[in-house]
């Protein structure tokens, strides 16, 4: 039977989708295609709307997930003819939906999790099998259901010696932190804003969806003030497991940290926020990866420079380098994190961490709707 599975991430930076195809069948996998597509703008700002209560929210989630599950059932369409395959090729589809909403443990001590998604409508369209929800059963076993990425860094990057970090900088940053010597104690959370406050600072006063390169913070100055009063954010000093998302660093999140701030000048605040982002995840590696010999970083914020030349001199011990360098580039590492959330889901074998999410134990993640 097919070991080709097939792997859908739009994250919270809202930046698009990127879909991979990859072939488990030996013992080290291979991205065999990778397709990356934008969001079309409307759809975007529904969803970033999305990220906070608003009127008629449920209708109108409802239709943002169709309009997603489209450019889904696209890049699929595109995966498959640029790699020569048939639909009957795939055995599945790992597909992880928008979160919009991630407030485990709150409210009446469990919580939820929403992920706008349709897999039935994607499984109708593309005729493949749709693996989804990934979050809640972990969430339900009273754990953080993120990040979900560390037990598939651990399968790819946990051959590397000694202790090594994988630093996820999309939307939100997460970290791993692997062990060679203690291969079943690897731990993972999220750190906090990636890339969501300063893709968003850059828009709206450049006009460009991102800083590409980081070079419009680099040309700026770091507002001391200003910084401290964002790592003053009580997330920060909360001790792992723990998650986050736009319910808490959001545009409201940043007007009222610069609500004493308002003659800081608009690159100096776009310097500063990349500097946020570069303190926490650094913070993060200090604390808990002490002696940490690499930094592995992927998602969007590997391709920015500035931030990364940041988080070199913040861990000046430390080899900091795009996952690139270590066999997976850095906009394929999550899509294909889902690809083998999807396999582990079909061969039904857990894909989840007590370490990374707190919860009661590992469970299979994920629900599977037929094609």
């Amino acid at each position: 039977m097919s070991q080709v599975y097939a792997g859908l991430m739009s994250g919270t930076s809202l930046d698009g989708v990127d879909g991979v195809l990859v072939d488990f069948s030996s013992e080290r996998l291979r991205v065999l295609g990778h397709v990356s597509a934008a969001l079309p703008d409307a759809l975007k700002r529904e969803l970033l709307q999305l990220n906070t209560p608003g009127a008629n929210e449920l209708h109108r989630a409802a239709l943002a997930a169709n309009a997603l599950v489209r450019v889904y059932a696209d890049v699929m369409a595109q995966l498959l003819s640029t790699c020569h395959l048939e639909a009957s090729e795939v055995r599945a589809i790992g597909a992880h939906g928008q979160t919009v909403r991630h407030r485990p443990q709150s409210f009446d001590a469990t919580g939820y999790t929403i992920q706008l998604n349709q897999p039935a409508l994607l499984a109708e369209w593309t005729g493949m099998d749709v693996v989804a929800d990934f979050r809640s059963r972990d969430v339900a076993a009273g754990g953080q259901g993120a990040p979900l990425v560390p037990p598939f860094h651990q399968a790819f990057f946990g051959h590397l010696g000694g202790l090594s970090g994988v630093l996820n900088i999309g939307g939100i940053s997460n970290i791993t932190v692997l062990n060679r010597a203690a291969p079943d104690h690897a731990i993972g959370f999220d750190c906090g804003p990636g890339n969501a406050l300063i893709d968003a600072w850059c828009q709206a006063h450049t006009g460009a969806a991102y800083d590409d390169a980081g070079r419009w913070a680099a040309g700026g100055g770091i507002h001391a003030g200003l910084l401290q009063s964002l790592l003053d954010e009580p997330f920060f000093t909360q001790s792992p497991p723990k998650s986050t998302g736009r319910d808490l660093f959001n545009g409201p999140w940043l007007q009222a940290k610069l609500a004493g701030y308002s003659g800081v000048p608009a690159q100096d605040v776009q310097a500063t926020l990349t500097e946020l982002t570069a303190r926490s995840c650094a913070a993060s590696v200090q604390q808990f990866a002490p002696g940490c010999e690499r930094l592995i970083v992927c998602g969007g914020g590997a391709l920015n420079t500035h931030l990364m030349q940041r988080l070199q001199a913040l861990l000046p011990g430390c080899t900091v380098a795009s996952s690139q360098d270590h066999g997976l580039p850095p906009l394929q590492v999550e899509a294909t994190a889902f690809a083998w959330l999807a396999q582990q889901c079909v061969e039904r074998k857990t894909a989840s961490l007590k370490s990374v999410t707190g919860a009661r134990g590992a469970r299979i993640l994920g629900a599977i709707y037929p094609a």
